[in-house]
């Protein structure tokens, strides 16, 4: 048997896919352009790429090693940013750790990824100081601040971000070395069990850009990223590498701007200031700001924004369309790095009429260059494009490997060489993906199986409905109802009538878009509904608070 292998010159350079190559463009074609936190600093590319190059040398003062894991708790900032590139470029691992998980969470997930640098700004000291004592790894703490005096004691620090950046050198030399070199770690936001480590390696990170990037840029008239775009994200980057688009933004080298905590308030006067034309969120963010008092004033007319991490409600994407927002759903998860499909609107659909385009837009979309996406039953058989739904599996380059340290849910997260996305959808017209629910969420009565997705998304056009989740309750007749939780909009809590709404969705279950069975029994009005460290809508949680509803 024969070969065709490619012949290499000795001398040859190998190139492989590190992340300090994503650098390259940007250093080039955008030196001076600008990279912003909050009102509090702006400086170039130029400036950043000696930046990575002092916290390097830095942390490398600090006997960081490559293999070594060095773990940051900040808001979204430039200093992410920095650790971004630094961290992994050292040969060292970038533990972005989820500030938002209980005290408990977050030693859990120190201790299990076993950071011995922690990189900590001083808002999350009050939660440091009652984990330290049961860290088990941690040698060495950097603070990070936003101006103002140290707090004490300040022996306990190893020193201060930017006093540490001043008194390295510039010159640090990032290495060559595999491309299969884990460069992150971070932690699943599920809803059950412990949080799961996924992680993922430089090739994973370098080849997710690189399609992430062809499918944002090969959008023909709507949704498209480009340089000449100024790019906020409003995912935490502590949440799947903000989802990576700080790495596709730098390639391109465009104006990035970093907004901090998150604050609407906040956020809106930003995205005035700094001209932001390209964004992505939760559904949960873009509600709050949508219906914040300063909106109404606020021009989106230039703003592209990607919405995932939950069902994207087609009201919702209508008040944003209105808005003049650019607006779309991307899919994926955290095992996924994330990007599975966007959702960008084919140009001859631009034209078809708001309520196709509305539809298309809420979808999960289609497959990014590189995706093998498929739907398919319990025996991995694909079931039928058009209305027949199974589980949604996938692969690609970038999906993880497997969760750190778990071997068993590993195999069970890969069973039969797909990665198993535990949601349920199906394939559309011309390709398009639609996510019907979670396979934990879908509601089985009677025999028939309600989509708790289609119910809120119908319940959601109401227009006294502000936000709402439905989540599946145990009935003795039928083994489980839908229980309907809805926020009324400001000022319609009284004139809400529950009959109005059960009126409502009866006209859908007439039209046989959803079993007559859906149609629900109990309803009940909440100020608020639980949320994950991320945003999403906790149906685990609210299962268990209103397990027992009337």
């Amino acid at each position: 048997m024969t070969t065709n292998l490619i012949e290499r010159s000795p001398s040859a350079y190998s190139y492989p896919l590190l992340i300090k190559h994503l650098l390259h463009t940007a250093l080039v074609h955008a030196p001076e352009q600008e990279i912003v936190y909050r009102d509090a600093c702006r400086y170039s590319y130029r400036t950043f790429n000696e930046r990575i190059r002092r916290l390097a040398a830095a942390l490398a003062g600090l006997g960081v090693s490559p293999g070594d894991t060095v773990a940051v708790m900040d808001w979204d900032s430039h200093r992410y940013l920095e650790s971004f590139f630094a961290v992994p470029m050292m040969g060292a691992v970038l533990q972005t750790v989820n500030i938002r998980l209980s005290p408990e969470q977050v030693l859990y997930t120190l201790n299990h990824a076993g950071p011995s640098v922690v990189l900590v700004h001083a808002d999350f000291l009050p939660l440091l100081e009652g984990i330290r004592g049961r860290l088990e790894t941690v040698k060495t703490f950097v603070l990070i601040r936003d101006g103002g005096t140290a707090p004490a004691p300040v022996e306990r620090f190893a020193g201060e971000y930017e006093d540490m950046l001043r008194a390295a050198p510039a010159d640090y030399a990032f290495p060559d070395f595999d491309e299969n070199t884990r460069a992150t770690t971070f932690y699943t936001t599920g809803t059950t069990g412990l949080p799961k480590g996924v992680y993922f390696s430089h090739r994973q990170l370098v080849l997710h850009t690189l399609a992430t990037l062809a499918a944002m840029g090969s959008a023909g008239r709507q949704g498209r990223l480009h340089r000449d775009d100024v790019y906020m994200p409003i995912t935490p980057m502590f949440h799947v590498h903000a989802w990576g688009f700080p790495y596709a933004a730098t390639v391109l080298g465009i104006k990035q701007i970093y907004p901090g905590r998150y604050t609407p308030e906040g956020l809106l006067a930003l995205h005035k200031q700094e001209r932001v034309t390209f964004s992505h969120c939760v559904p949960t963010i873009l509600h709050m700001l949508l219906t914040h008092a300063a909106a109404q004033q606020a021009d989106f007319s230039r703003w592209k924004v990607v919405v995932g991490g939950s069902a994207l409600p087609k009201a919702l994407a209508k008040a944003a369309l209105d808005c003049g927002i650019d607006i779309m759903t991307g899919y994926g998860m955290s095992e996924t790095c994330p990007i599975l499909t966007l959702a960008h609107v084919k140009s001859q659909m631009l034209d078809g009429g708001s309520a196709d385009e509305v539809t298309v837009r809420t979808r999960a979309g289609l497959p990014i260059p590189l995706v093998d996406l498929r739907v398919v039953d319990p025996e991995m058989n694909d079931v039928p494009a058009g209305e027949t739904t199974g589980e949604i599996v996938a692969r690609a380059p970038w999906l993880t490997q497997g969760y750190l340290k778990n071997p068993e849910a590993s195999e069970q997260l890969w069973a039969g060489g797909y990665l198993h996305t535990n949601d349920i959808g199906r394939i559309c017209e011309q390709g398009y993906l639609a996510v019907t629910d979670r396979l934990k969420d879908v509601i089985k009565s009677g025999g028939e199986w309600i989509s708790s997705i289609e119910l809120e998304d119908i319940i959601a056009h109401h227009p006294g409905v502000s936000e709402v989740a439905v989540i599946g309750v145990k009935d003795d007749k039928w083994g489980e109802r839908p229980l309907v939780l809805i926020v009324p909009k400001a000022g319609a809590e009284s004139q809400l009538a529950l009959d109005a709404i059960r009126a409502h969705v009866g006209t859908y279950a007439d039209k046989g878009i959803i079993p007559k069975c859906a149609i629900p029994e109990r309803m009940l009005l909440v100020e608020a509904l639980d949320r994950t460290s991320v945003g999403k809508i906790n149906k685990r949680a609210l299962r268990e608070k209103y397990a027992v509803a009337a």
